[in-house]
């Protein structure tokens, strides 16, 4: 009986994942964090995320690669372990916990301001709490409900963002909602250039653009609880990094054609301008709603992420054995209530931030993804080098030109982290990250647990 209870259900199907990855990843950031980026690229941003876009897709097809032909819980986490080392297992683990905490206790927080736009007289704290309580039962169900409803959440963002783009084209190219006169492109270049900034401002904007893509990683953690993993993970993959990039760069090439770059921001959200150009009175009701979904929908796989990787460390001795265990219908809902549970002190320190603070989340949580990419891309090179040639003729999905491009996305997070120091805004980052990983390796060596591991891999 143990065993089965500390086994996860394989309850997630193709199209729970597609979208969790999808809705993962469009988050807040694009409906409302944009213009901070557009501010320093101009309509150069869209190269900004292409960039991005394109090192992301290595990295993902590098964990799917390992996924595929070895899909378990905690995914990247376990990967570290087995070709890194087991501290390296550890370090990536707890970093990405402490990674979702804080993203989600911004998203929590985040759903406290949107609710006061309805409610202006409410407390900002009890639509958190209440986000938090809803988002917390809806993962200790079961996996297939957490998977409903992050289908259903990423839905309602996706098809607004659709519905913005055509609407959009229609303006851009025959004049809906512009008295029948098509705008055209031309704002693409008329307000200082395609790159008004310089390349300085490209590079500025890719710390920003990095965190909009944080959370594509999560297709990993879904493997040990996908109905098919060999045909799940990989389809999931390669129609998200094209989403991702006709969402994210299609939608801001609408919105850069329609407005001049240098007056976003300054006159509300674009998508509210844009809805509202179509005749649409409610637009700013409309959009309220989309991010507040976003925020749960972030919010919700935070504690999905935050849940699994607690059970995957217990699984490997680095947690409490506590969070191994699961439910009768294999959710950890151990390794959820503790995740949860922390979040509520999260929010209570957010409220008594300084007003950076979101600066600094973002930073912080970019560091850590940063961390996690690297790591992705390192283990998929030690697992590929311990196979024999027929071994690797035989992988089911393979990553393309490797290993050109495990190198060329290395050195591209590695300028991320570069222009994190560089910023005095980001920089704290770089002070809060690595001093987490001390603290971890610190913890690590005083619970005796590298001698455990040590032990452990002599009995092997």
């Amino acid at each position: 009986m143990q065993n089965n209870q500390q086994q996860l259900h394989r309850g997630l199907s193709e199209r729970h994942i597609r979208l969790m990855a999808l809705g993962a990843a469009i988050g807040v950031g694009l409906f409302l964090g944009s213009a901070n980026a557009i501010k320093l690229a101009g309509p150069g941003i869209l190269l900004a995320y292409l960039l991005g876009g394109g090192a992301i897709f290595i990295i993902m097809r590098a964990l799917g690669e390992m996924a595929v032909h070895n899909p378990v819980a905690g995914s990247f986490s376990r990967y570290a372990r087995d070709y890194l080392g087991p501290l390296s297992g550890y370090l990536t683990g707890w970093n990405y916990w402490f990674l979702w905490l804080v993203t989600c206790v911004a998203e929590i927080t985040a759903v406290g301001v949107y609710m006061q736009v309805w409610f202006p007289e409410s407390q900002q704290w009890v639509w958190a709490l209440a986000a938090l309580i809803a988002m917390g039962s809806v993962n200790l169900i079961t996996v297939k409900a957490y998977g409903e409803f992050e289908f259903w959440f990423a839905m309602i963002k996706v098809v607004t963002i659709v519905v913005m783009i055509l609407a959009g084209l229609g303006m851009i190219v025959f004049g809906f909602g512009n008295h029948g006169v098509a705008t055209g492109i031309s704002n693409l270049w008329a307000h200082g250039g395609f790159f008004p900034n310089g390349a300085q401002g490209v590079l500025m904007s890719l710390q920003m653009v990095m965190f909009a893509y944080l959370g594509v990683e999560m297709i990993g953690l879904t493997a040990g609880e996908a109905a098919n993993p060999q045909k799940s993970i990989p389809d999931a993959i390669n129609s998200v990094f094209w989403r991702i990039v006709i969402f994210y760069v299609g939608a801001l090439f609408v919105i850069l054609s329609l407005y001049p770059w240098n007056e976003l921001g300054t006159t509300g959200s674009p998508f509210v301008m844009t809805f509202e150009r179509m005749g649409i009175r409610e637009a700013a009701g409309i959009i309220n709603f989309v991010v507040l979904t976003a925020a749960l929908s972030s919010c919700n796989g935070g504690i999905f992420s935050t849940g699994r990787m607690l059970y995957n460390l217990a699984q490997q001795k680095q947690a409490p054995a506590l969070f191994a265990n699961t439910s009768p219908g294999g959710v950890p809902r151990a390794a959820i209530l503790v995740s949860v549970v922390v979040l509520l002190f999260g929010v209570v320190l957010n409220y008594l931030a300084p007003a950076k603070v979101f600066v600094w989340v973002t930073s912080i949580s970019t560091f850590g993804a940063i961390w996690t990419w690297g790591v992705i891309l390192v283990s998929h090179m030690k697992f590929r080098a311990k196979l024999s040639a027929e071994e690797r003729a035989k992988l089911a999905f393979k990553m393309p030109m490797y290993p050109v491009a495990s190198w060329v996305a290395l050195a591209f997070l590695v300028l991320v982290v570069g222009l994190m120091a560089y910023f005095p805004d980001t920089r704290v980052a770089l002070y809060v990250g690595p001093a987490f990983l001390i603290l971890l390796v610190v913890l690590y060596f005083a619970a005796g647990l590298n001698k455990r591991d040590s032990a452990v891999a002599q009995g092997a």
